[in-house]
Order: C-alpha cells, then structure tokens, then sequence
C-alpha cells in the first residue's frame, strides 16, 4: 500500500461522501443556509455514490482485490469520519474541503500511476 494511492483513495472518499452528506436537507441547509433544490440534492446523490465506486475502482486497481477492499473500507471510515467532524463543528467548511479534495486527487493520480 504506497501512501499515494491511500491518498487518492481519501480523497475520493471524503468528496464523495461529502456529496452525499450535502445531499440530505439538513446538511444542505447548515453549509449553505437554504434548502437543497431537488435537482442538486439528485444530483448531489449520483455524484457521491459515484465517487464511491470510483474509490473501490482505485483501491482495487492498485492494490487488487486481495487487500483493496480493506483499504477501501479504512479509506471510506477516515473520510466518514473527517465529514462527521466536519458537519458537527465547521459545516459551512465542508463544501470547500470536498472541492479542494478534488484537484488534489488529480494531484496524487499520475504520481500513483508511476508507482
């Protein structure tokens, strides 16, 4: 398990369950201060649950099928944990974090790719 991929693999977890987060009214309504239209809260849906395919897709690509699902797992779990902080203490912050967590798996990808 090299770090990179295990960031790459937190990062798309923590975006995607972010997503998902902001796709409920309450989390919706603490980080924005409005109610989550239906198309974005749909939206929202499709683009975390996505993301959390695309971090199994990473996790087993990389490490195989032996030991990617338990990375994929204690990625999902440090992410879910990260959003939970997040939402109780900061949830306006959220928002921000799960887009910066973006470019930087973009950032970790081609270095993941090399190793």
């Amino acid at each position: 398990m090299t770090p990179l991929v295990l960031t790459l693999n937190l990062t798309l977890s923590f975006a995607a369950l972010a997503a998902l987060a902001l796709s409920l009214d309450r989390h919706h309504r603490d980080a924005f201060l409005t109610r989550a239209p239906r198309a974005r809260a749909r939206t929202l849906r499709l683009a975390g649950w996505a993301g959390i395919l695309a971090s199994l897709a990473v996790a087993v690509a990389f490490e195989g099928w032996n030991f990617g699902p338990v990375q994929w797992i204690g990625a999902l779990t440090g992410a879910a944990l990260l959003v939970v902080v997040l939402l109780s203490y900061r949830p306006r912050w959220l928002r921000p974090a799960a887009l910066a967590a973006l470019p930087l798996a973009l950032v970790a990808l081609p270095f993941a790719l090399r190793g």
